[in-house]
C-alpha cells in the first residue's frame, strides 16, 4: 500500500515541477516578446515634426458637396446574368435634388408612429 502512495506523491511532485517549468517558459517568452517589441519600435521612423504635417490648400478648406443620389438599376433579362456580364454598379445623381423629409404625422423616432418630441 505504501508503494501506491509513493507513486501518487511522485506523480504530484512531477506535475508540480512541470507546472513551474511551464510558467518559467511563459514568462521568458513574454519578456522576449517585450524586448523584440522595443527593438522594433526603436527602428521605426520618428513621428513627423510640425512643419512636416499636412497644411490647408491655398484656397482654404475643401467644401463638402451634398447631393441626392439614386442607385443604378440592375438590368432585367430573361437569362441569368453572370458577374462579369454586369457593368459596374453604383449610384448616380438624382434628377430631383430635394432632400426627402419626414411627413408630418408620419412615423416618429424608432418607427414608433407616435408624435415624438414630447408632445
Amino acid at each position: 500500500m505504501s508503494s501506491a502512495w509513493m507513486n501518487l506523491a511522485a506523480t504530484n511532485g512531477a506535475m508540480g515541477v512541470g507546472l513551474v517549468v511551464a510558467a518559467v517558459v511563459v514568462v521568458a517568452l513574454l519578456i522576449g516578446a517585450f524586448a523584440v517589441g522595443i527593438r522594433v519600435k526603436r527602428r521605426e521612423a520618428p513621428p513627423p515634426r510640425p512643419e512636416e504635417q499636412p497644411h490647408l490648400p491655398e484656397g482654404g478648406p475643401v467644401r463638402e458637396t451634398r447631393e441626392v443620389r439614386e442607385p443604378e438599376e440592375v438590368p432585367r433579362s430573361d437569362e441569368r446574368m453572370r458577374p462579369h456580364e454586369l457593368k459596374r454598379q453604383g449610384s448616380r445623381t438624382s434628377a430631383g435634388q430635394e432632400r426627402p423629409r419626414w411627413d408630418e404625422g408620419g412615423s416618429g423616432s424608432f418607427g414608433s408612429g407616435g408624435p415624438g418630441g414630447g408632445r
